[in-house]
């Protein structure tokens, strides 16, 4: 069998290519819009499929150098950084610190069934990580950041295995965030009392486009790559007071730090929130996620499958219980209400991302509701990256 592996710039090469592949499939098939997959994510799929018929046809064995990849990761957790405005984090309020108690016991909640989950596999109980909020709340960027850790701890096969339910959990969230949205909302007869139209969060398709200047991309670019050098920094200084924490949460904490003073200066443009900022982001996801995805060694994986489902079938009954009883009637269980809990049951489950996506569907379908757009992302920019790479460290230094 034939060993091929691709450089890092033709890895992103392929990534783009994967990328463009899945939007044309998703352009062509409504149902795939209707459950609002990612492009990325339907192209790196039917890639990684090919892939693995190729091995188990004895014809190759496809892999990829990643570095590149991984910089297109900070880039978008610093982009999610300088979005976030403290007089937001205000402004959300009660919602805010409602969904963030609800996270703080799920991600307790999935790293225990991870756990558990992986005793029952007979695999060492730290892998339980992977079947849990590593990669569930955490998304495949949270578990490529830790491969490290988890290779220096001796879990073979945690990466692989973590993708993998990150990759099960993005699909399943794709899909039951419109159907807890219409079980909350048609029944009640809740309906949106705002009178403007909620934009989706990036860059649209439909609207008309909005002017990106050479020099205000330039600027972002440097804002952004600033940040994540500050990034690197601040991480060796942490990690010289005995805390690991993954590269991508002190790139985070720069950008949140310097999107809130950069409006202070008189002679600075803020980046926050503009057409190239949002541009830079949706760039630097959308090959990510087609890249991890389409480097996906699914034949490594073929005898975990049975265990991936049913710990995903647990993890998903207790997202959509958390979301429906929990966080719908303690957010006040009007329109908004039910918005952020569609929006949070995919959040859970498949990272931030597809919790937009949701959210996107839900209110071009039943009206705007500018807080759910306000307080989720913030709960992820502000507290789960950080919180779950603590909850991580602690669960994996207790297992081992």
């Amino acid at each position: 069998m034939a060993q091929i592996q691709f450089p890092d710039f033709m890895a992103v090469t392929f990534g783009l290519v994967t990328y463009l592949l899945g939007e044309a499939i998703n352009t062509r098939v409504a149902l795939l819009r209707r459950f609002s997959i990612p492009d990325a994510v339907t192209g790196g799929l039917l890639v990684a499929l090919v892939f693995f018929a190729l091995h188990e046809a004895g014809i190759a064995e496809v892999s990829f150098d990643t570095h590149a990849r991984d910089l297109l990761l900070l880039v978008f957790f610093t982009g999610i950084g300088l979005n976030a405005r403290v007089t937001d984090l205000l402004h959300g309020g009660k919602p805010l610190a409602i969904l963030v108690a609800i996270t703080a016991a799920l991600l307790l909640v999935q790293n225990l069934i991870g756990g558990l989950a992986a005793l029952v596999a007979g695999l060492p109980p730290a892998m339980g990580v992977v079947f849990g909020s590593t990669a569930l709340l955490g998304g495949h960027g949270t578990i490529i950041a830790w491969t490290p850790e988890l290779a220096a701890r001796g879990l073979a096969g945690a990466p692989e295995i973590g993708i993998a339910m990150a990759t099960l959990g993005l699909v399943v969230a794709s899909i039951i965030g419109g159907p807890i949205a219409r079980l909350l909302i048609e029944p009640r007869n809740l309906r949106s009392d705002e009178p403007y139209e909620v934009n989706p969060v990036g860059l649209s398709d439909t609207a008309p486009p909005e002017t990106i200047t050479r020099n205000a991309l330039m600027r972002t670019l440097l804002v952004v790559f600033l940040c994540i050098i500050a990034g690197y920094l601040l991480q060796r200084a942490i990690l010289g007071l005995g805390v690991m924490l993954p590269v991508f949460v002190p790139c985070l904490l720069v950008g949140i730090a310097v999107g809130n003073l950069m409006p202070l200066v008189p002679f600075l443009k803020p980046v926050a929130h503009t057409p190239a900022l949002s541009l830079v982001s949706e760039f630097a996801l959308g090959v990510f996620l087609a890249v991890s995805l389409m480097a996906l060694q699914l034949w490594a994986l073929a005898g975990m499958a049975g265990t991936l489902l049913a710990v995903l079938l647990v993890q998903t009954v207790v997202a959509v219980a958390a979301a429906v009883l929990v966080a719908f009637r303690f957010l006040g269980r009007d329109y908004p209400a039910a918005v952020m809990s569609a929006g949070y049951a995919s959040f859970v489950l498949g990272a931030t991302p597809t919790a937009i996506a949701t959210m996107t569907a839900v209110t071009k379908r039943y009206g705007p509701s500018q807080t759910a757009f306000i307080v989720l992302p913030l709960v992820s920019a502000v507290f789960v990256d950080i919180a779950n790479a603590l909850v991580t460290q602690g669960f994996l230094d207790l297992w081992s």
